[in-house]
């Protein structure tokens, strides 16, 4: 099958996009081995440096590997997704349950680790989770956020924060949706401010154990209740 010749623009996003198709639709198959640039290049009606490009974007796809001296070869038929699109794609149910290892490990390591200054910020994401009772449901849920934030890099672990800041949008979106169907903070505006503040002290005492007890219970109830919602 003729790959056809391109039309002027964008040239590269037009390769990409070409080439992708006949690896999907199985033209090449796993395994086998690309034409030759000099051959893509005619058949699409570009330059070479195009279609170099082109096989760049589809190899950090996952899609084809270049082997030095032998050619492009196709490893795969559909691109494999990075992590950020994976959780995008995720049941927020399923993220939470890995949200549960990650920040309850971070509350122990937090209340080992933490400084002053720690303590200081943990304090104040705890006064702005206050504060934000008066206001909307999505501003209530970015302090909280905010107040787990502090209580990750309290745990000094740049993966645990990473990992943590990777969660942030579907857990917000999931949140958010959880708080309008409940109708939670219609009865208690300021929800979970006794578990927040529990949880803060023991940070702030060196309490591993509580710290861990405490944020364990909170996650589990709230993912008790986006289960029911689903």
């Amino acid at each position: 099958m003729p790959l056809g010749a391109l039309r002027p623009s964008p040239l590269v996003e037009q390769a990409t996009d070409r080439l992708r198709a006949q690896i999907t639709a199985g033209h090449w198959p796993v395994g086998g081995k690309l034409p030759g640039e000099t051959t893509l290049a005619r058949e699409l009606g570009v330059g070479r440096s195009t279609v170099r490009e082109a096989l760049r974007a589809l190899a950090g796809a996952g899609l084809v590997r270049p082997r030095h001296g032998a050619g492009v070869f196709v490893i795969a038929t559909e691109p494999v997704e990075d992590w950020p699109t994976r959780l995008r794609r995720a049941a927020v149910t399923d993220v939470y349950e890995v949200r549960i290892g990650v920040e309850v490990q971070a509350a122990r390591l937090a209340a080992h680790r933490r400084t002053p200054e720690d303590v200081e910020a943990l304090r104040a994401a705890l006064e702005g989770h206050r504060t934000a009772a008066a206001g909307d449901d999505a501003g209530f849920v970015d302090a909280d956020i905010a107040l787990h934030a502090a209580v990750v890099a309290a745990a000094r672990n740049p993966v645990l924060t990473g990992l943590f800041a990777e969660f942030v949008p579907v857990l917000r979106e999931g949140l958010v949706t959880l708080l309008d169907l409940t109708r939670l903070r219609e009865t208690d505006p300021g929800t979970g401010d006794d578990t927040h503040a529990a949880l803060v002290r023991a940070i702030a005492d060196g309490d591993a154990d509580r710290a861990a007890t405490v944020l364990l219970g909170e996650l589990e109830g709230t993912l008790r209740l986006l289960r029911a919602g689903e």
